[in-house]
């Protein structure tokens, strides 16, 4: 490793099935760091809206009804990684994507800091029942916790996603498995991946990210 190892800094990748709660967890834990979360979809509307070289390339895959591909969504994600609010690390949620995507990260990072891969593990039955109850924000796309009515951030009405059935779930979730088991692959014989139990209160999930995270960089030198 770099002789220049920066334990302060933190770079985190967060891996999880759709409910598995890392949108939620990687918004907290960001935020408690003071680094960007970085999503993936946020910065794709981004830059669709900016006009910038890679959003209108963007655009015109999204337009034709085809998904963005590696080269695109790997010039997204370099942009936003070269800003200077990333130096004290950055929290990425939604990629890496594929094998591809995660050969790429490796190469836009450089050895200062490690970079850690936490993947959230919850049971499939679990995450069907999370799925059927949850709610977005109608306005702004927020995932609303259980319970809430109306978006904290806006102030949007909440309403159930139209893919959130038993069904679509299921087949959602196959698909995510097929697609990330390679990605974990890719990551698991790391000293820097770790597994969190994702079937807890958020409070305990977002306790063990924080210690699965101190474990690694704590150890990196």
């Amino acid at each position: 490793m770099s002789a220049v190892a920066n334990t302060n800094v933190v770079r985190l990748v967060m891996l999880g099935p759709p409910g598995a709660g890392k949108g939620t967890q990687a918004e907290k834990f960001a935020r408690s760091r003071g680094v960007p979360r970085i999503s993936t979809g946020d910065i794709l509307r981004e830059a669709v809206h900016a006009g910038t070289e890679m959003g209108r390339a963007a655009r015109e895959v999204m337009d034709a009804g085809r998904l963005v591909g590696d080269d695109i969504m790997i010039g997204i994600v370099r942009e936003r990684l070269s800003r200077p609010d990333t130096r004290a690390g950055f929290v990425l949620e939604g990629f890496p994507r594929t094998v591809a995507q995660a050969r790429a990260l490796d190469t836009l990072i450089d050895e200062v800091a490690p970079l850690v891969v936490v993947d959230i593990e919850v049971p499939e039955e679990v995450l069907v029942r999370r799925l059927q109850i949850r709610r977005i924000c109608s306005t702004c796309g927020w995932t609303a916790p259980p319970g809430t009515t109306v978006c904290a951030k806006c102030g949007g009405s909440l309403v159930q996603r139209t893919d959130d059935n038993e069904a679509v779930v299921r087949e959602r979730l196959a698909v995510y498995l097929r697609s990330t088991q390679p990605i974990v692959d890719f990551y698991q014989s790391r000293n820097t991946f770790r597994s969190v139990d994702g079937d807890q209160t958020e409070e305990s999930v977002a306790a063990d990210l924080s210690a699965a995270v101190a474990s690694v960089v704590g150890g990196f030198r």
